[in-house]
């Protein structure tokens, strides 16, 4: 009678095995489902957002019913689609997983020059889905050479297959060894330079260097060798990086002409949008920024995007650009306008394209 006692304990009941059997049905259904779903994942029917019309189904499918299981798992996986994705024209078709995409040395940078408009080109471009960029200046054809390329592309933000990846640093333009450096990484990178009527962007530069040294002399004594002869100083940058036909020439020993856009720091600011329709064009993207994304501010004086990369807000370049310049003697600026004339012309001559600045 114990040993009777002992076998009827130990045996389960059968309401025990009926539970667990639903719990193995529930846990082992959606594990099926997955695998389903992923061998199916090249179906090419438009897809479906699982609805509530399928949730009989699923009900059944985590129910008692086995032996109708695979049956239901395979009508819900032929019914269901992945939602349709935005992506860039570019790669239309060629959809990557989140997560892909690697790092790989630019093939467009934008070279110069300083206080010309760059970090308003750069962040403006950066709207357009197939550009992927640097935000800080890498430096690396003129400080950082030693480094190698390796670290230069490990600085890169990855991208997918069809995006172009760019960085900007201005003074690049100038500095003698980075044509061939950059040459010698690519012989087909496209060169960006944004130029400025060279006298305003020379007093924008002391302006700048002004609001970080207040104590450097007056622009009026940095500009002359001797006042008194007029003669120019040249070796002053803000002098000397506004002669913009000098620095074309050592570029053009490395990369043809038709390897270079010359973008106007003036239109930039009066139609953005013209300026970037013409990169886009340069590097061989459809023209998705328009019109539509930027407007002006009045406060500022140029032109500021209605949406950046990213966000949903308006974003206008920082406090540090659009500073109020100082007043310089009009006779200093009319011998700097004497001075840059025989430069422009040639640089006109040389780009095929007349900025007037000199009107």
């Amino acid at each position: 009678m114990a040993s009777s006692r002992i076998r009827r304990l130990d045996l389960p009941s059968r309401s025990i095995f009926r539970k667990a059997a639903v719990m193995l049905c529930s846990l082992f259904t959606p594990l099926t489902l997955l695998i389903l779903l992923t061998e199916r994942s090249t179906l090419p029917s438009p897809v479906k957002a699982f609805s509530s019309r399928d949730t009989g189904l699923w009900s059944e499918l985590t129910g008692s019913r086995a032996h109708e299981r695979s049956r239901k798992v395979l009508q819900l996986a032929d019914s269901l689609t992945v939602p349709d994705l935005v992506v860039s024209p570019r790669f239309a078709g060629k959809i990557s997983p989140l997560g892909e995409g690697s790092r790989k040395l630019p093939q467009a940078l934008i070279i110069g020059v300083k206080k010309g408009g760059t970090r308003a080109l750069l962040e403006f471009l950066r709207v357009h889905p197939d550009i992927r960029a640097v935000g800080a200046e890498p430096h690396f054809f003129d400080r950082n050479y030693q480094n190698g390329l390796d670290w230069y592309r490990d600085l890169m933000p990855k991208t997918l297959e069809g995006q172009i990846t760019m960085e900007k640093t201005p003074s690049y333009f100038v500095t003698r060894e980075a044509p061939a450096r950059i040459s010698a990484m690519s012989r087909d990178t496209k060169v960006i330079v944004v130029v400025r009527d060279p006298v305003t962007r020379a007093i924008s530069d002391y302006t700048q260097t002004l609001s970080k040294k207040p104590d450097i002399p007056s622009f009026e004594s940095l500009t002359f060798k001797n006042r008194t002869t007029g003669l120019i100083d040249t070796s002053w940058s803000a002098i000397q990086i506004g002669i913009y036909a000098k620095h074309l020439d050592n570029w053009l020993q490395y990369f043809p002409m038709d390897q270079i856009l010359f973008v106007s720091g003036e239109r930039l600011i009066s139609d953005p949008a013209g300026e970037l329709g013409r990169v886009q064009d340069f590097l061989g993207l459809k023209r998705i920024i328009t019109d539509k994304h930027f407007y002006f501010n009045q406060t500022k004086g140029f032109p500021c995007l209605k949406k950046a990369e990213g966000s949903s807000k308006p974003h206008c370049l920082g406090k540090t650009k659009g500073r109020t310049h100082p007043n310089i003697d009009p006779e200093v600026v009319q011998r700097l306008r004497d001075f840059y004339r025989p430069f422009n012309m040639k640089f006109y001559q040389m780009t095929g394209r007349f900025f007037g600045w000199d009107d």
